[in-house]
């Protein structure tokens, strides 16, 4: 009796499943998904960044050719018609599951309007494309705030002068030389891999491959193929320190974008039949969900001091590097971390254009303690992708403050791994997040 009880709630689940996806609303949503894909698809013919990843059918791909202008006007013309479609469903859905999807795809294209807009070169405030892009704007902090942060570093750093270069000369020793690259970040995603693997399950045929590249603006990126794939590439143009392995190996991978990607895949595309996940368009709040969950995943994967155990007693060691030091660079690279804001007032600054290139330079060396080829790189950065920094930062402090809030304390991996999960398996509104 006991088995036929357990098989009852079971085939009970299926049929509400069921019930769902043949549901007439239900359908209708379908195709406007449709829609909401080939319009992303097709704004990508002209905006090469948009598309990141697309996994979804042929049939979904535009069949017209690209124009010989850019259809700016009539793809938002599209783009309103769709959300005052999309509005009149999540107005009036029956089904919970059918207005949560309205409501996500309905903000996802306000920033494909802002998307089509900053590609037509017609720009907004810092603050106000943030917001139409990413759902959010960040906080801006005054100056004194990091001027604070490098104090502190002033007391903890060794020898005198300039504490940029105090940093500079400390972190130096502790570059992994370009021959040891390829095992170090080898080893530090295996790690990954296995810490995340003991709190999520992940699909059996999931893989990744790893490459290094030059003349990017940017230092790791995933390209997510689909069918739980991706595509690693770390950016050697620069120099890659021993934390940084972790750090933007755990971003790309585990459990970072790879996983996030692999999750919704199966859970919302393959399993829920939510054709609009097929593609992710970088310009839009998905992306913070994305960047933030990413960072975070760094602490979740390494939480306390674990990142600083792993990389002393395996990866310098790996990396023929010695330790002396290690302990000082660890704490001073927590403060640094209180600074990552920083970089978003240099982007408010370049994109509101109260700053110059040179006067962002001289902010990004000063309180990001940038060396002169990184900062180069990040001013780069913000000049292609814009507001998207705040995702970093932001996104990271949101998806933390808001899994901390519901119980995932630090004592509490099990229930913080559950809610971390969640957040990669939804459509998750950026303002969901934020505190009521």
């Amino acid at each position: 009796m006991k088995k036929i009880f357990f098989i009852i709630p079971v085939l009970f689940a299926f049929a509400c499943k069921q019930n769902i996806k043949d549901n007439p609303e239900t359908k209708k949503l379908n195709k406007m998904a449709q829609e909401y894909v080939t319009l992303g698809l097709t704004i990508g013919q002209y905006d090469d960044n948009f598309v990141d990843a697309y996994y979804g059918p042929d049939s979904l791909k535009p069949k017209q050719a690209v124009a010989k202008e850019f259809p700016r006007d009539s793809l938002l013309a599209n783009i309103n018609m769709l959300m005052n479609d999309l509005k009149v469903v999540a107005d009036g859905a029956q089904i919970d599951s059918n207005r949560m999807r309205a409501h996500w795809m309905y903000n996802q294209l306000i920033a494909f309007g802002r998307r089509i807009r900053v590609y037509s070169e017609e720009y907004r405030s810092f603050d106000e494309e943030s917001r139409e892009l990413f759902g959010v704007a960040a906080p801006a902090y005054a100056e004194e705030r990091y001027k604070a942060q490098v104090d502190l570093l002033d007391t903890l750093l060794p020898g005198k002068g300039r504490v940029a270069d105090r940093f500079q000369k400390l972190a130096n020793k502790f570059v992994i030389p370009k021959d040891k690259l390829d095992a170090v970040m080898k080893a530090a995603i295996a790690e990954a891999r296995k810490r995340t693997l003991a709190h999520l399950k992940l699909p059996a045929k999931e893989n990744f491959t790893l490459e290094y590249v030059t003349n990017k603006p940017w230092n790791g990126y995933n390209w997510y193929k689909g069918n739980y794939t991706s595509n690693v590439q770390i950016n050697t143009d620069i120099k890659i320190f021993i934390d940084r392995a972790i750090d933007v190996g755990s971003h790309e991978s585990y459990p970072g974008h790879h996983v996030y990607n692999m999750l919704l895949e199966k859970n919302l595309y393959h399993d829920r039949g939510y054709t609009e996940l097929s593609l992710y368009p970088l310009f839009s709040p998905q992306s913070l969900i994305a960047e933030g969950s990413a960072n975070f995943g760094v602490e979740m994967a390494f939480p306390g001091d674990e990142k600083v155990k792993f990389a002393k007693s395996v990866l310098l060691p790996l990396a023929g590097l010695d330790t002396t030091g290690a302990d000082v660079y660890f704490k001073a690279l927590a403060i640094k971390a209180e600074l990552n804001y920083a970089r978003n007032e240099a982007a408010r600054g370049l994109i509101n254009e109260t700053m110059t290139r040179n006067e962002a330079l001289k902010w990004l060396k000063k309180y990001c303690l940038m060396n002169d080829e990184t900062a180069e790189k990040s001013v780069d950065f913000i000049k292609k992708y814009r507001s998207y920094v705040i995702n970093y930062n932001y996104g990271q402090d949101l998806i933390k403050g808001y899994i901390e809030r519901n119980g995932g304390t630090v004592k509490d991996q099990a229930k913080r791994w559950q809610l971390f999960t969640q957040l990669l398996s939804e459509e998750v509104n950026p303002a969901d997040l934020q505190k009521k």
